[in-house]
């Protein structure tokens, strides 16, 4: 009996949310996917997630970002947050968005 299977390469994952879901998770929603109806997330790739925007807020290429589920945007606190990836971009305090490259 075999130890593993492929099943597929894992670009993307099958999600059926109880909500909608309009691309703001960790697995992005590369459409919109109605409630319990089932769909994909992307969970590797390159993506521009939202950031605070002010004094402080920016962020380096390399830096570790998780993704802040009440506040909808990238930070760099782990605490109570989801890791999303890595910076491949520096993004700036007046920077609305942070390219990531997901890694999960």
């Amino acid at each position: 009996m075999s130890q593993a299977v492929f099943v597929h390469d894992g670009a993307a994952i099958d999600y059926t949310p109880t909500a909608d879901v309009l691309g703001d998770l960790v697995g992005v929603a590369k459409q919109p996917i109605p409630a319990n109806t089932p769909g994909a997330l992307a969970v590797e790739g390159v993506f521009d997630f939202a950031k605070a925007t002010g004094a402080g807020t920016a962020l380096a290429v390399g830096a570790v970002v998780y993704w802040n589920d009440t506040t909808n945007v990238v930070t760099t606190s782990s605490s109570g947050n989801k890791q999303v990836g890595k910076v491949v971009k520096a993004a700036t305090d007046s920077d609305a968005t942070a390219r990531v490259r997901m890694s999960q």
